[in-house]
């Protein structure tokens, strides 16, 4: 059997899959991109159709090429994964779609890598997983199926048109679970929404985005929160993009509820912890506001005042007496979108860069595994690492490591020739 050889493979061609690519071929690295869907594949068929980009087409994109039309809007994702076509296109990337890596081994004869994909094995020296920390949806294990209710992760939600008639329940009051909500209660429906702790941060302030903020205030270069990975942030680029706020969400109808806890007998429990939630929520929100309007004292800026934006509505009903159970089959819910997450699966990767629990065990993408790289993870190396622009700027990281280990293999000690230190390569 013939076994394909190429320098580095890059496992997967979403937007860290194409960012690694281009990298690579500056750096002169021959590499091929597998995929096994189609470029920017999540974008398409893992979203819900409304679904907009959470920054603004200025801001949430690699830097050798801007997005057609207005700077300032929210790209759809059908536009997103179209951008990320077109950029593979401009340098050539050499991506092959259709491609599924089975298995990823030592290879027991000679350096690198074994790489077993649905279309034939490849030997590489390097292999970057490029398929982020996002890849298997997690749904809790706690309304049986056999109850009845349709139950979706917030990945397989696309309309209101697929749900039966009825109420529903959102659990997770996130990016995505917030904007499903609202989509839901637009369309006629009664939601309730699941609101654990969060980040509010605002939409824009004083004429400038948030993005803008998290930029002068250096905090896209923060580290990750102690003792956690992953911070719930409640922002829409929804509309034309607009701050999410929970209390004028009840005014307008929506049932918020805290935590989801537990359920027996046809009934859901929920944490007494909504009230605390949303006023941390708030309290995250004005903290940005004084940042930033520190931050123009402090640098002699002058933008629109905007005295309008600390104005906190009262508390809603909900949270001065907030449901604390909730009887599904008297309440008319007959569908659960569960916008809880993920889960990483690296089951392919089949070497030393996992720890026991299967997370990556690496520094800035850099893995305990010499030759192996990741890309795309939740503070990868700053609070941008996941987001589009940031990205970009990891995988440049990881092809500078990868042209620096290049740069060792290449040397040539003194009395060595050329076939020794290949057979030693």
């Amino acid at each position: 059997m013939t076994i394909e050889k190429i320098e580095a493979v890059v496992v997967g061609a979403g937007q860290a899959g194409i960012a690694m690519s281009e990298h690579l071929s500056r750096a002169g690295v021959p590499h091929l991109v597998l995929e096994r869907g189609r470029i920017a594949e999540r974008w398409r068929s893992a979203r819900w159709d409304s679904l907009v980009a959470n920054g603004p087409a200025w801001h949430d994109r690699f830097p050798g090429l801007e997005f057609d039309g207005d700077p300032d809007a929210f790209v759809g994702k059908e536009a997103v994964a179209d951008y990320f076509v077109a950029y593979a296109e401009k340098f050539h990337a050499p991506v092959r779609c259709g491609v599924e890596v089975t298995r990823v081994t030592r290879n027991d004869r000679g350096a690198g890598f074994h790489i077993a994909t649905s279309t034939g094995d490849i030997e590489a020296r390097y292999v970057i997983a490029a398929t982020g920390a996002f890849q298997n949806p997690l749904m809790p294990d706690l309304v049986p199926q056999s109850d009845g209710l349709m139950q979706i992760h917030s990945n397989s939600y696309r309309n209101p048109g697929q749900l039966p008639p009825g109420s529903v329940l959102v659990v997770g009051a996130g990016s995505s679970g917030a904007q499903i909500a609202e989509e839901l209660m637009e369309a006629g429906r009664t939601v309730y929404l699941s609101v654990g702790p969060h980040d509010r941060p605002p939409r824009a302030y004083r004429g400038r985005d948030f993005v803008w903020w998290l930029g002068v205030l250096n905090k896209w270069d923060a580290d990750a929160p102690k003792n956690a990975e992953h911070t719930t942030i409640a922002v829409s680029g929804a509309h034309g993009g607009k701050t999410v706020d929970f209390r004028k969400l009840a005014a307008r109808g929506m049932r918020l509820v805290g935590r989801t806890e537990r359920y027996d007998n046809g009934t859901l429990h929920f944490a007494n912890d909504l009230a605390t939630n949303i006023r941390r929520g708030d309290a995250n929100y004005l903290s940005v506001l004084d940042e930033a309007d520190a931050w123009l004292a402090r640098n002699g800026m002058e933008l629109p005042p905007e005295p309008e934006a600390r104005v906190i509505d009262a508390d809603p009903a909900c949270m001065t007496d907030p449901t604390l159970t909730l009887d599904l089959a008297a309440a008319g819910v007959t569908s659960i979108i569960w916008a809880t997450g993920f889960t990483q699966d690296y089951s392919w990767l089949a070497v030393d860069a996992l720890t026991d629990e299967g997370r990556p065990r690496h520094q800035r993408g850099v893995s305990s595994e010499p030759g192996v790289y990741f890309l795309g993870l939740p503070y990868q190396s700053r609070r941008g690492s996941s987001f589009i622009w940031g990205v970009w700027h990891d995988a440049k990281f990881v092809a500078d490591h990868i042209a620096k280990q290049r740069t060792y293999l290449a040397y040539r000690g003194p009395g060595e020739d050329t076939a020794t230190a290949t057979a030693a390569e």
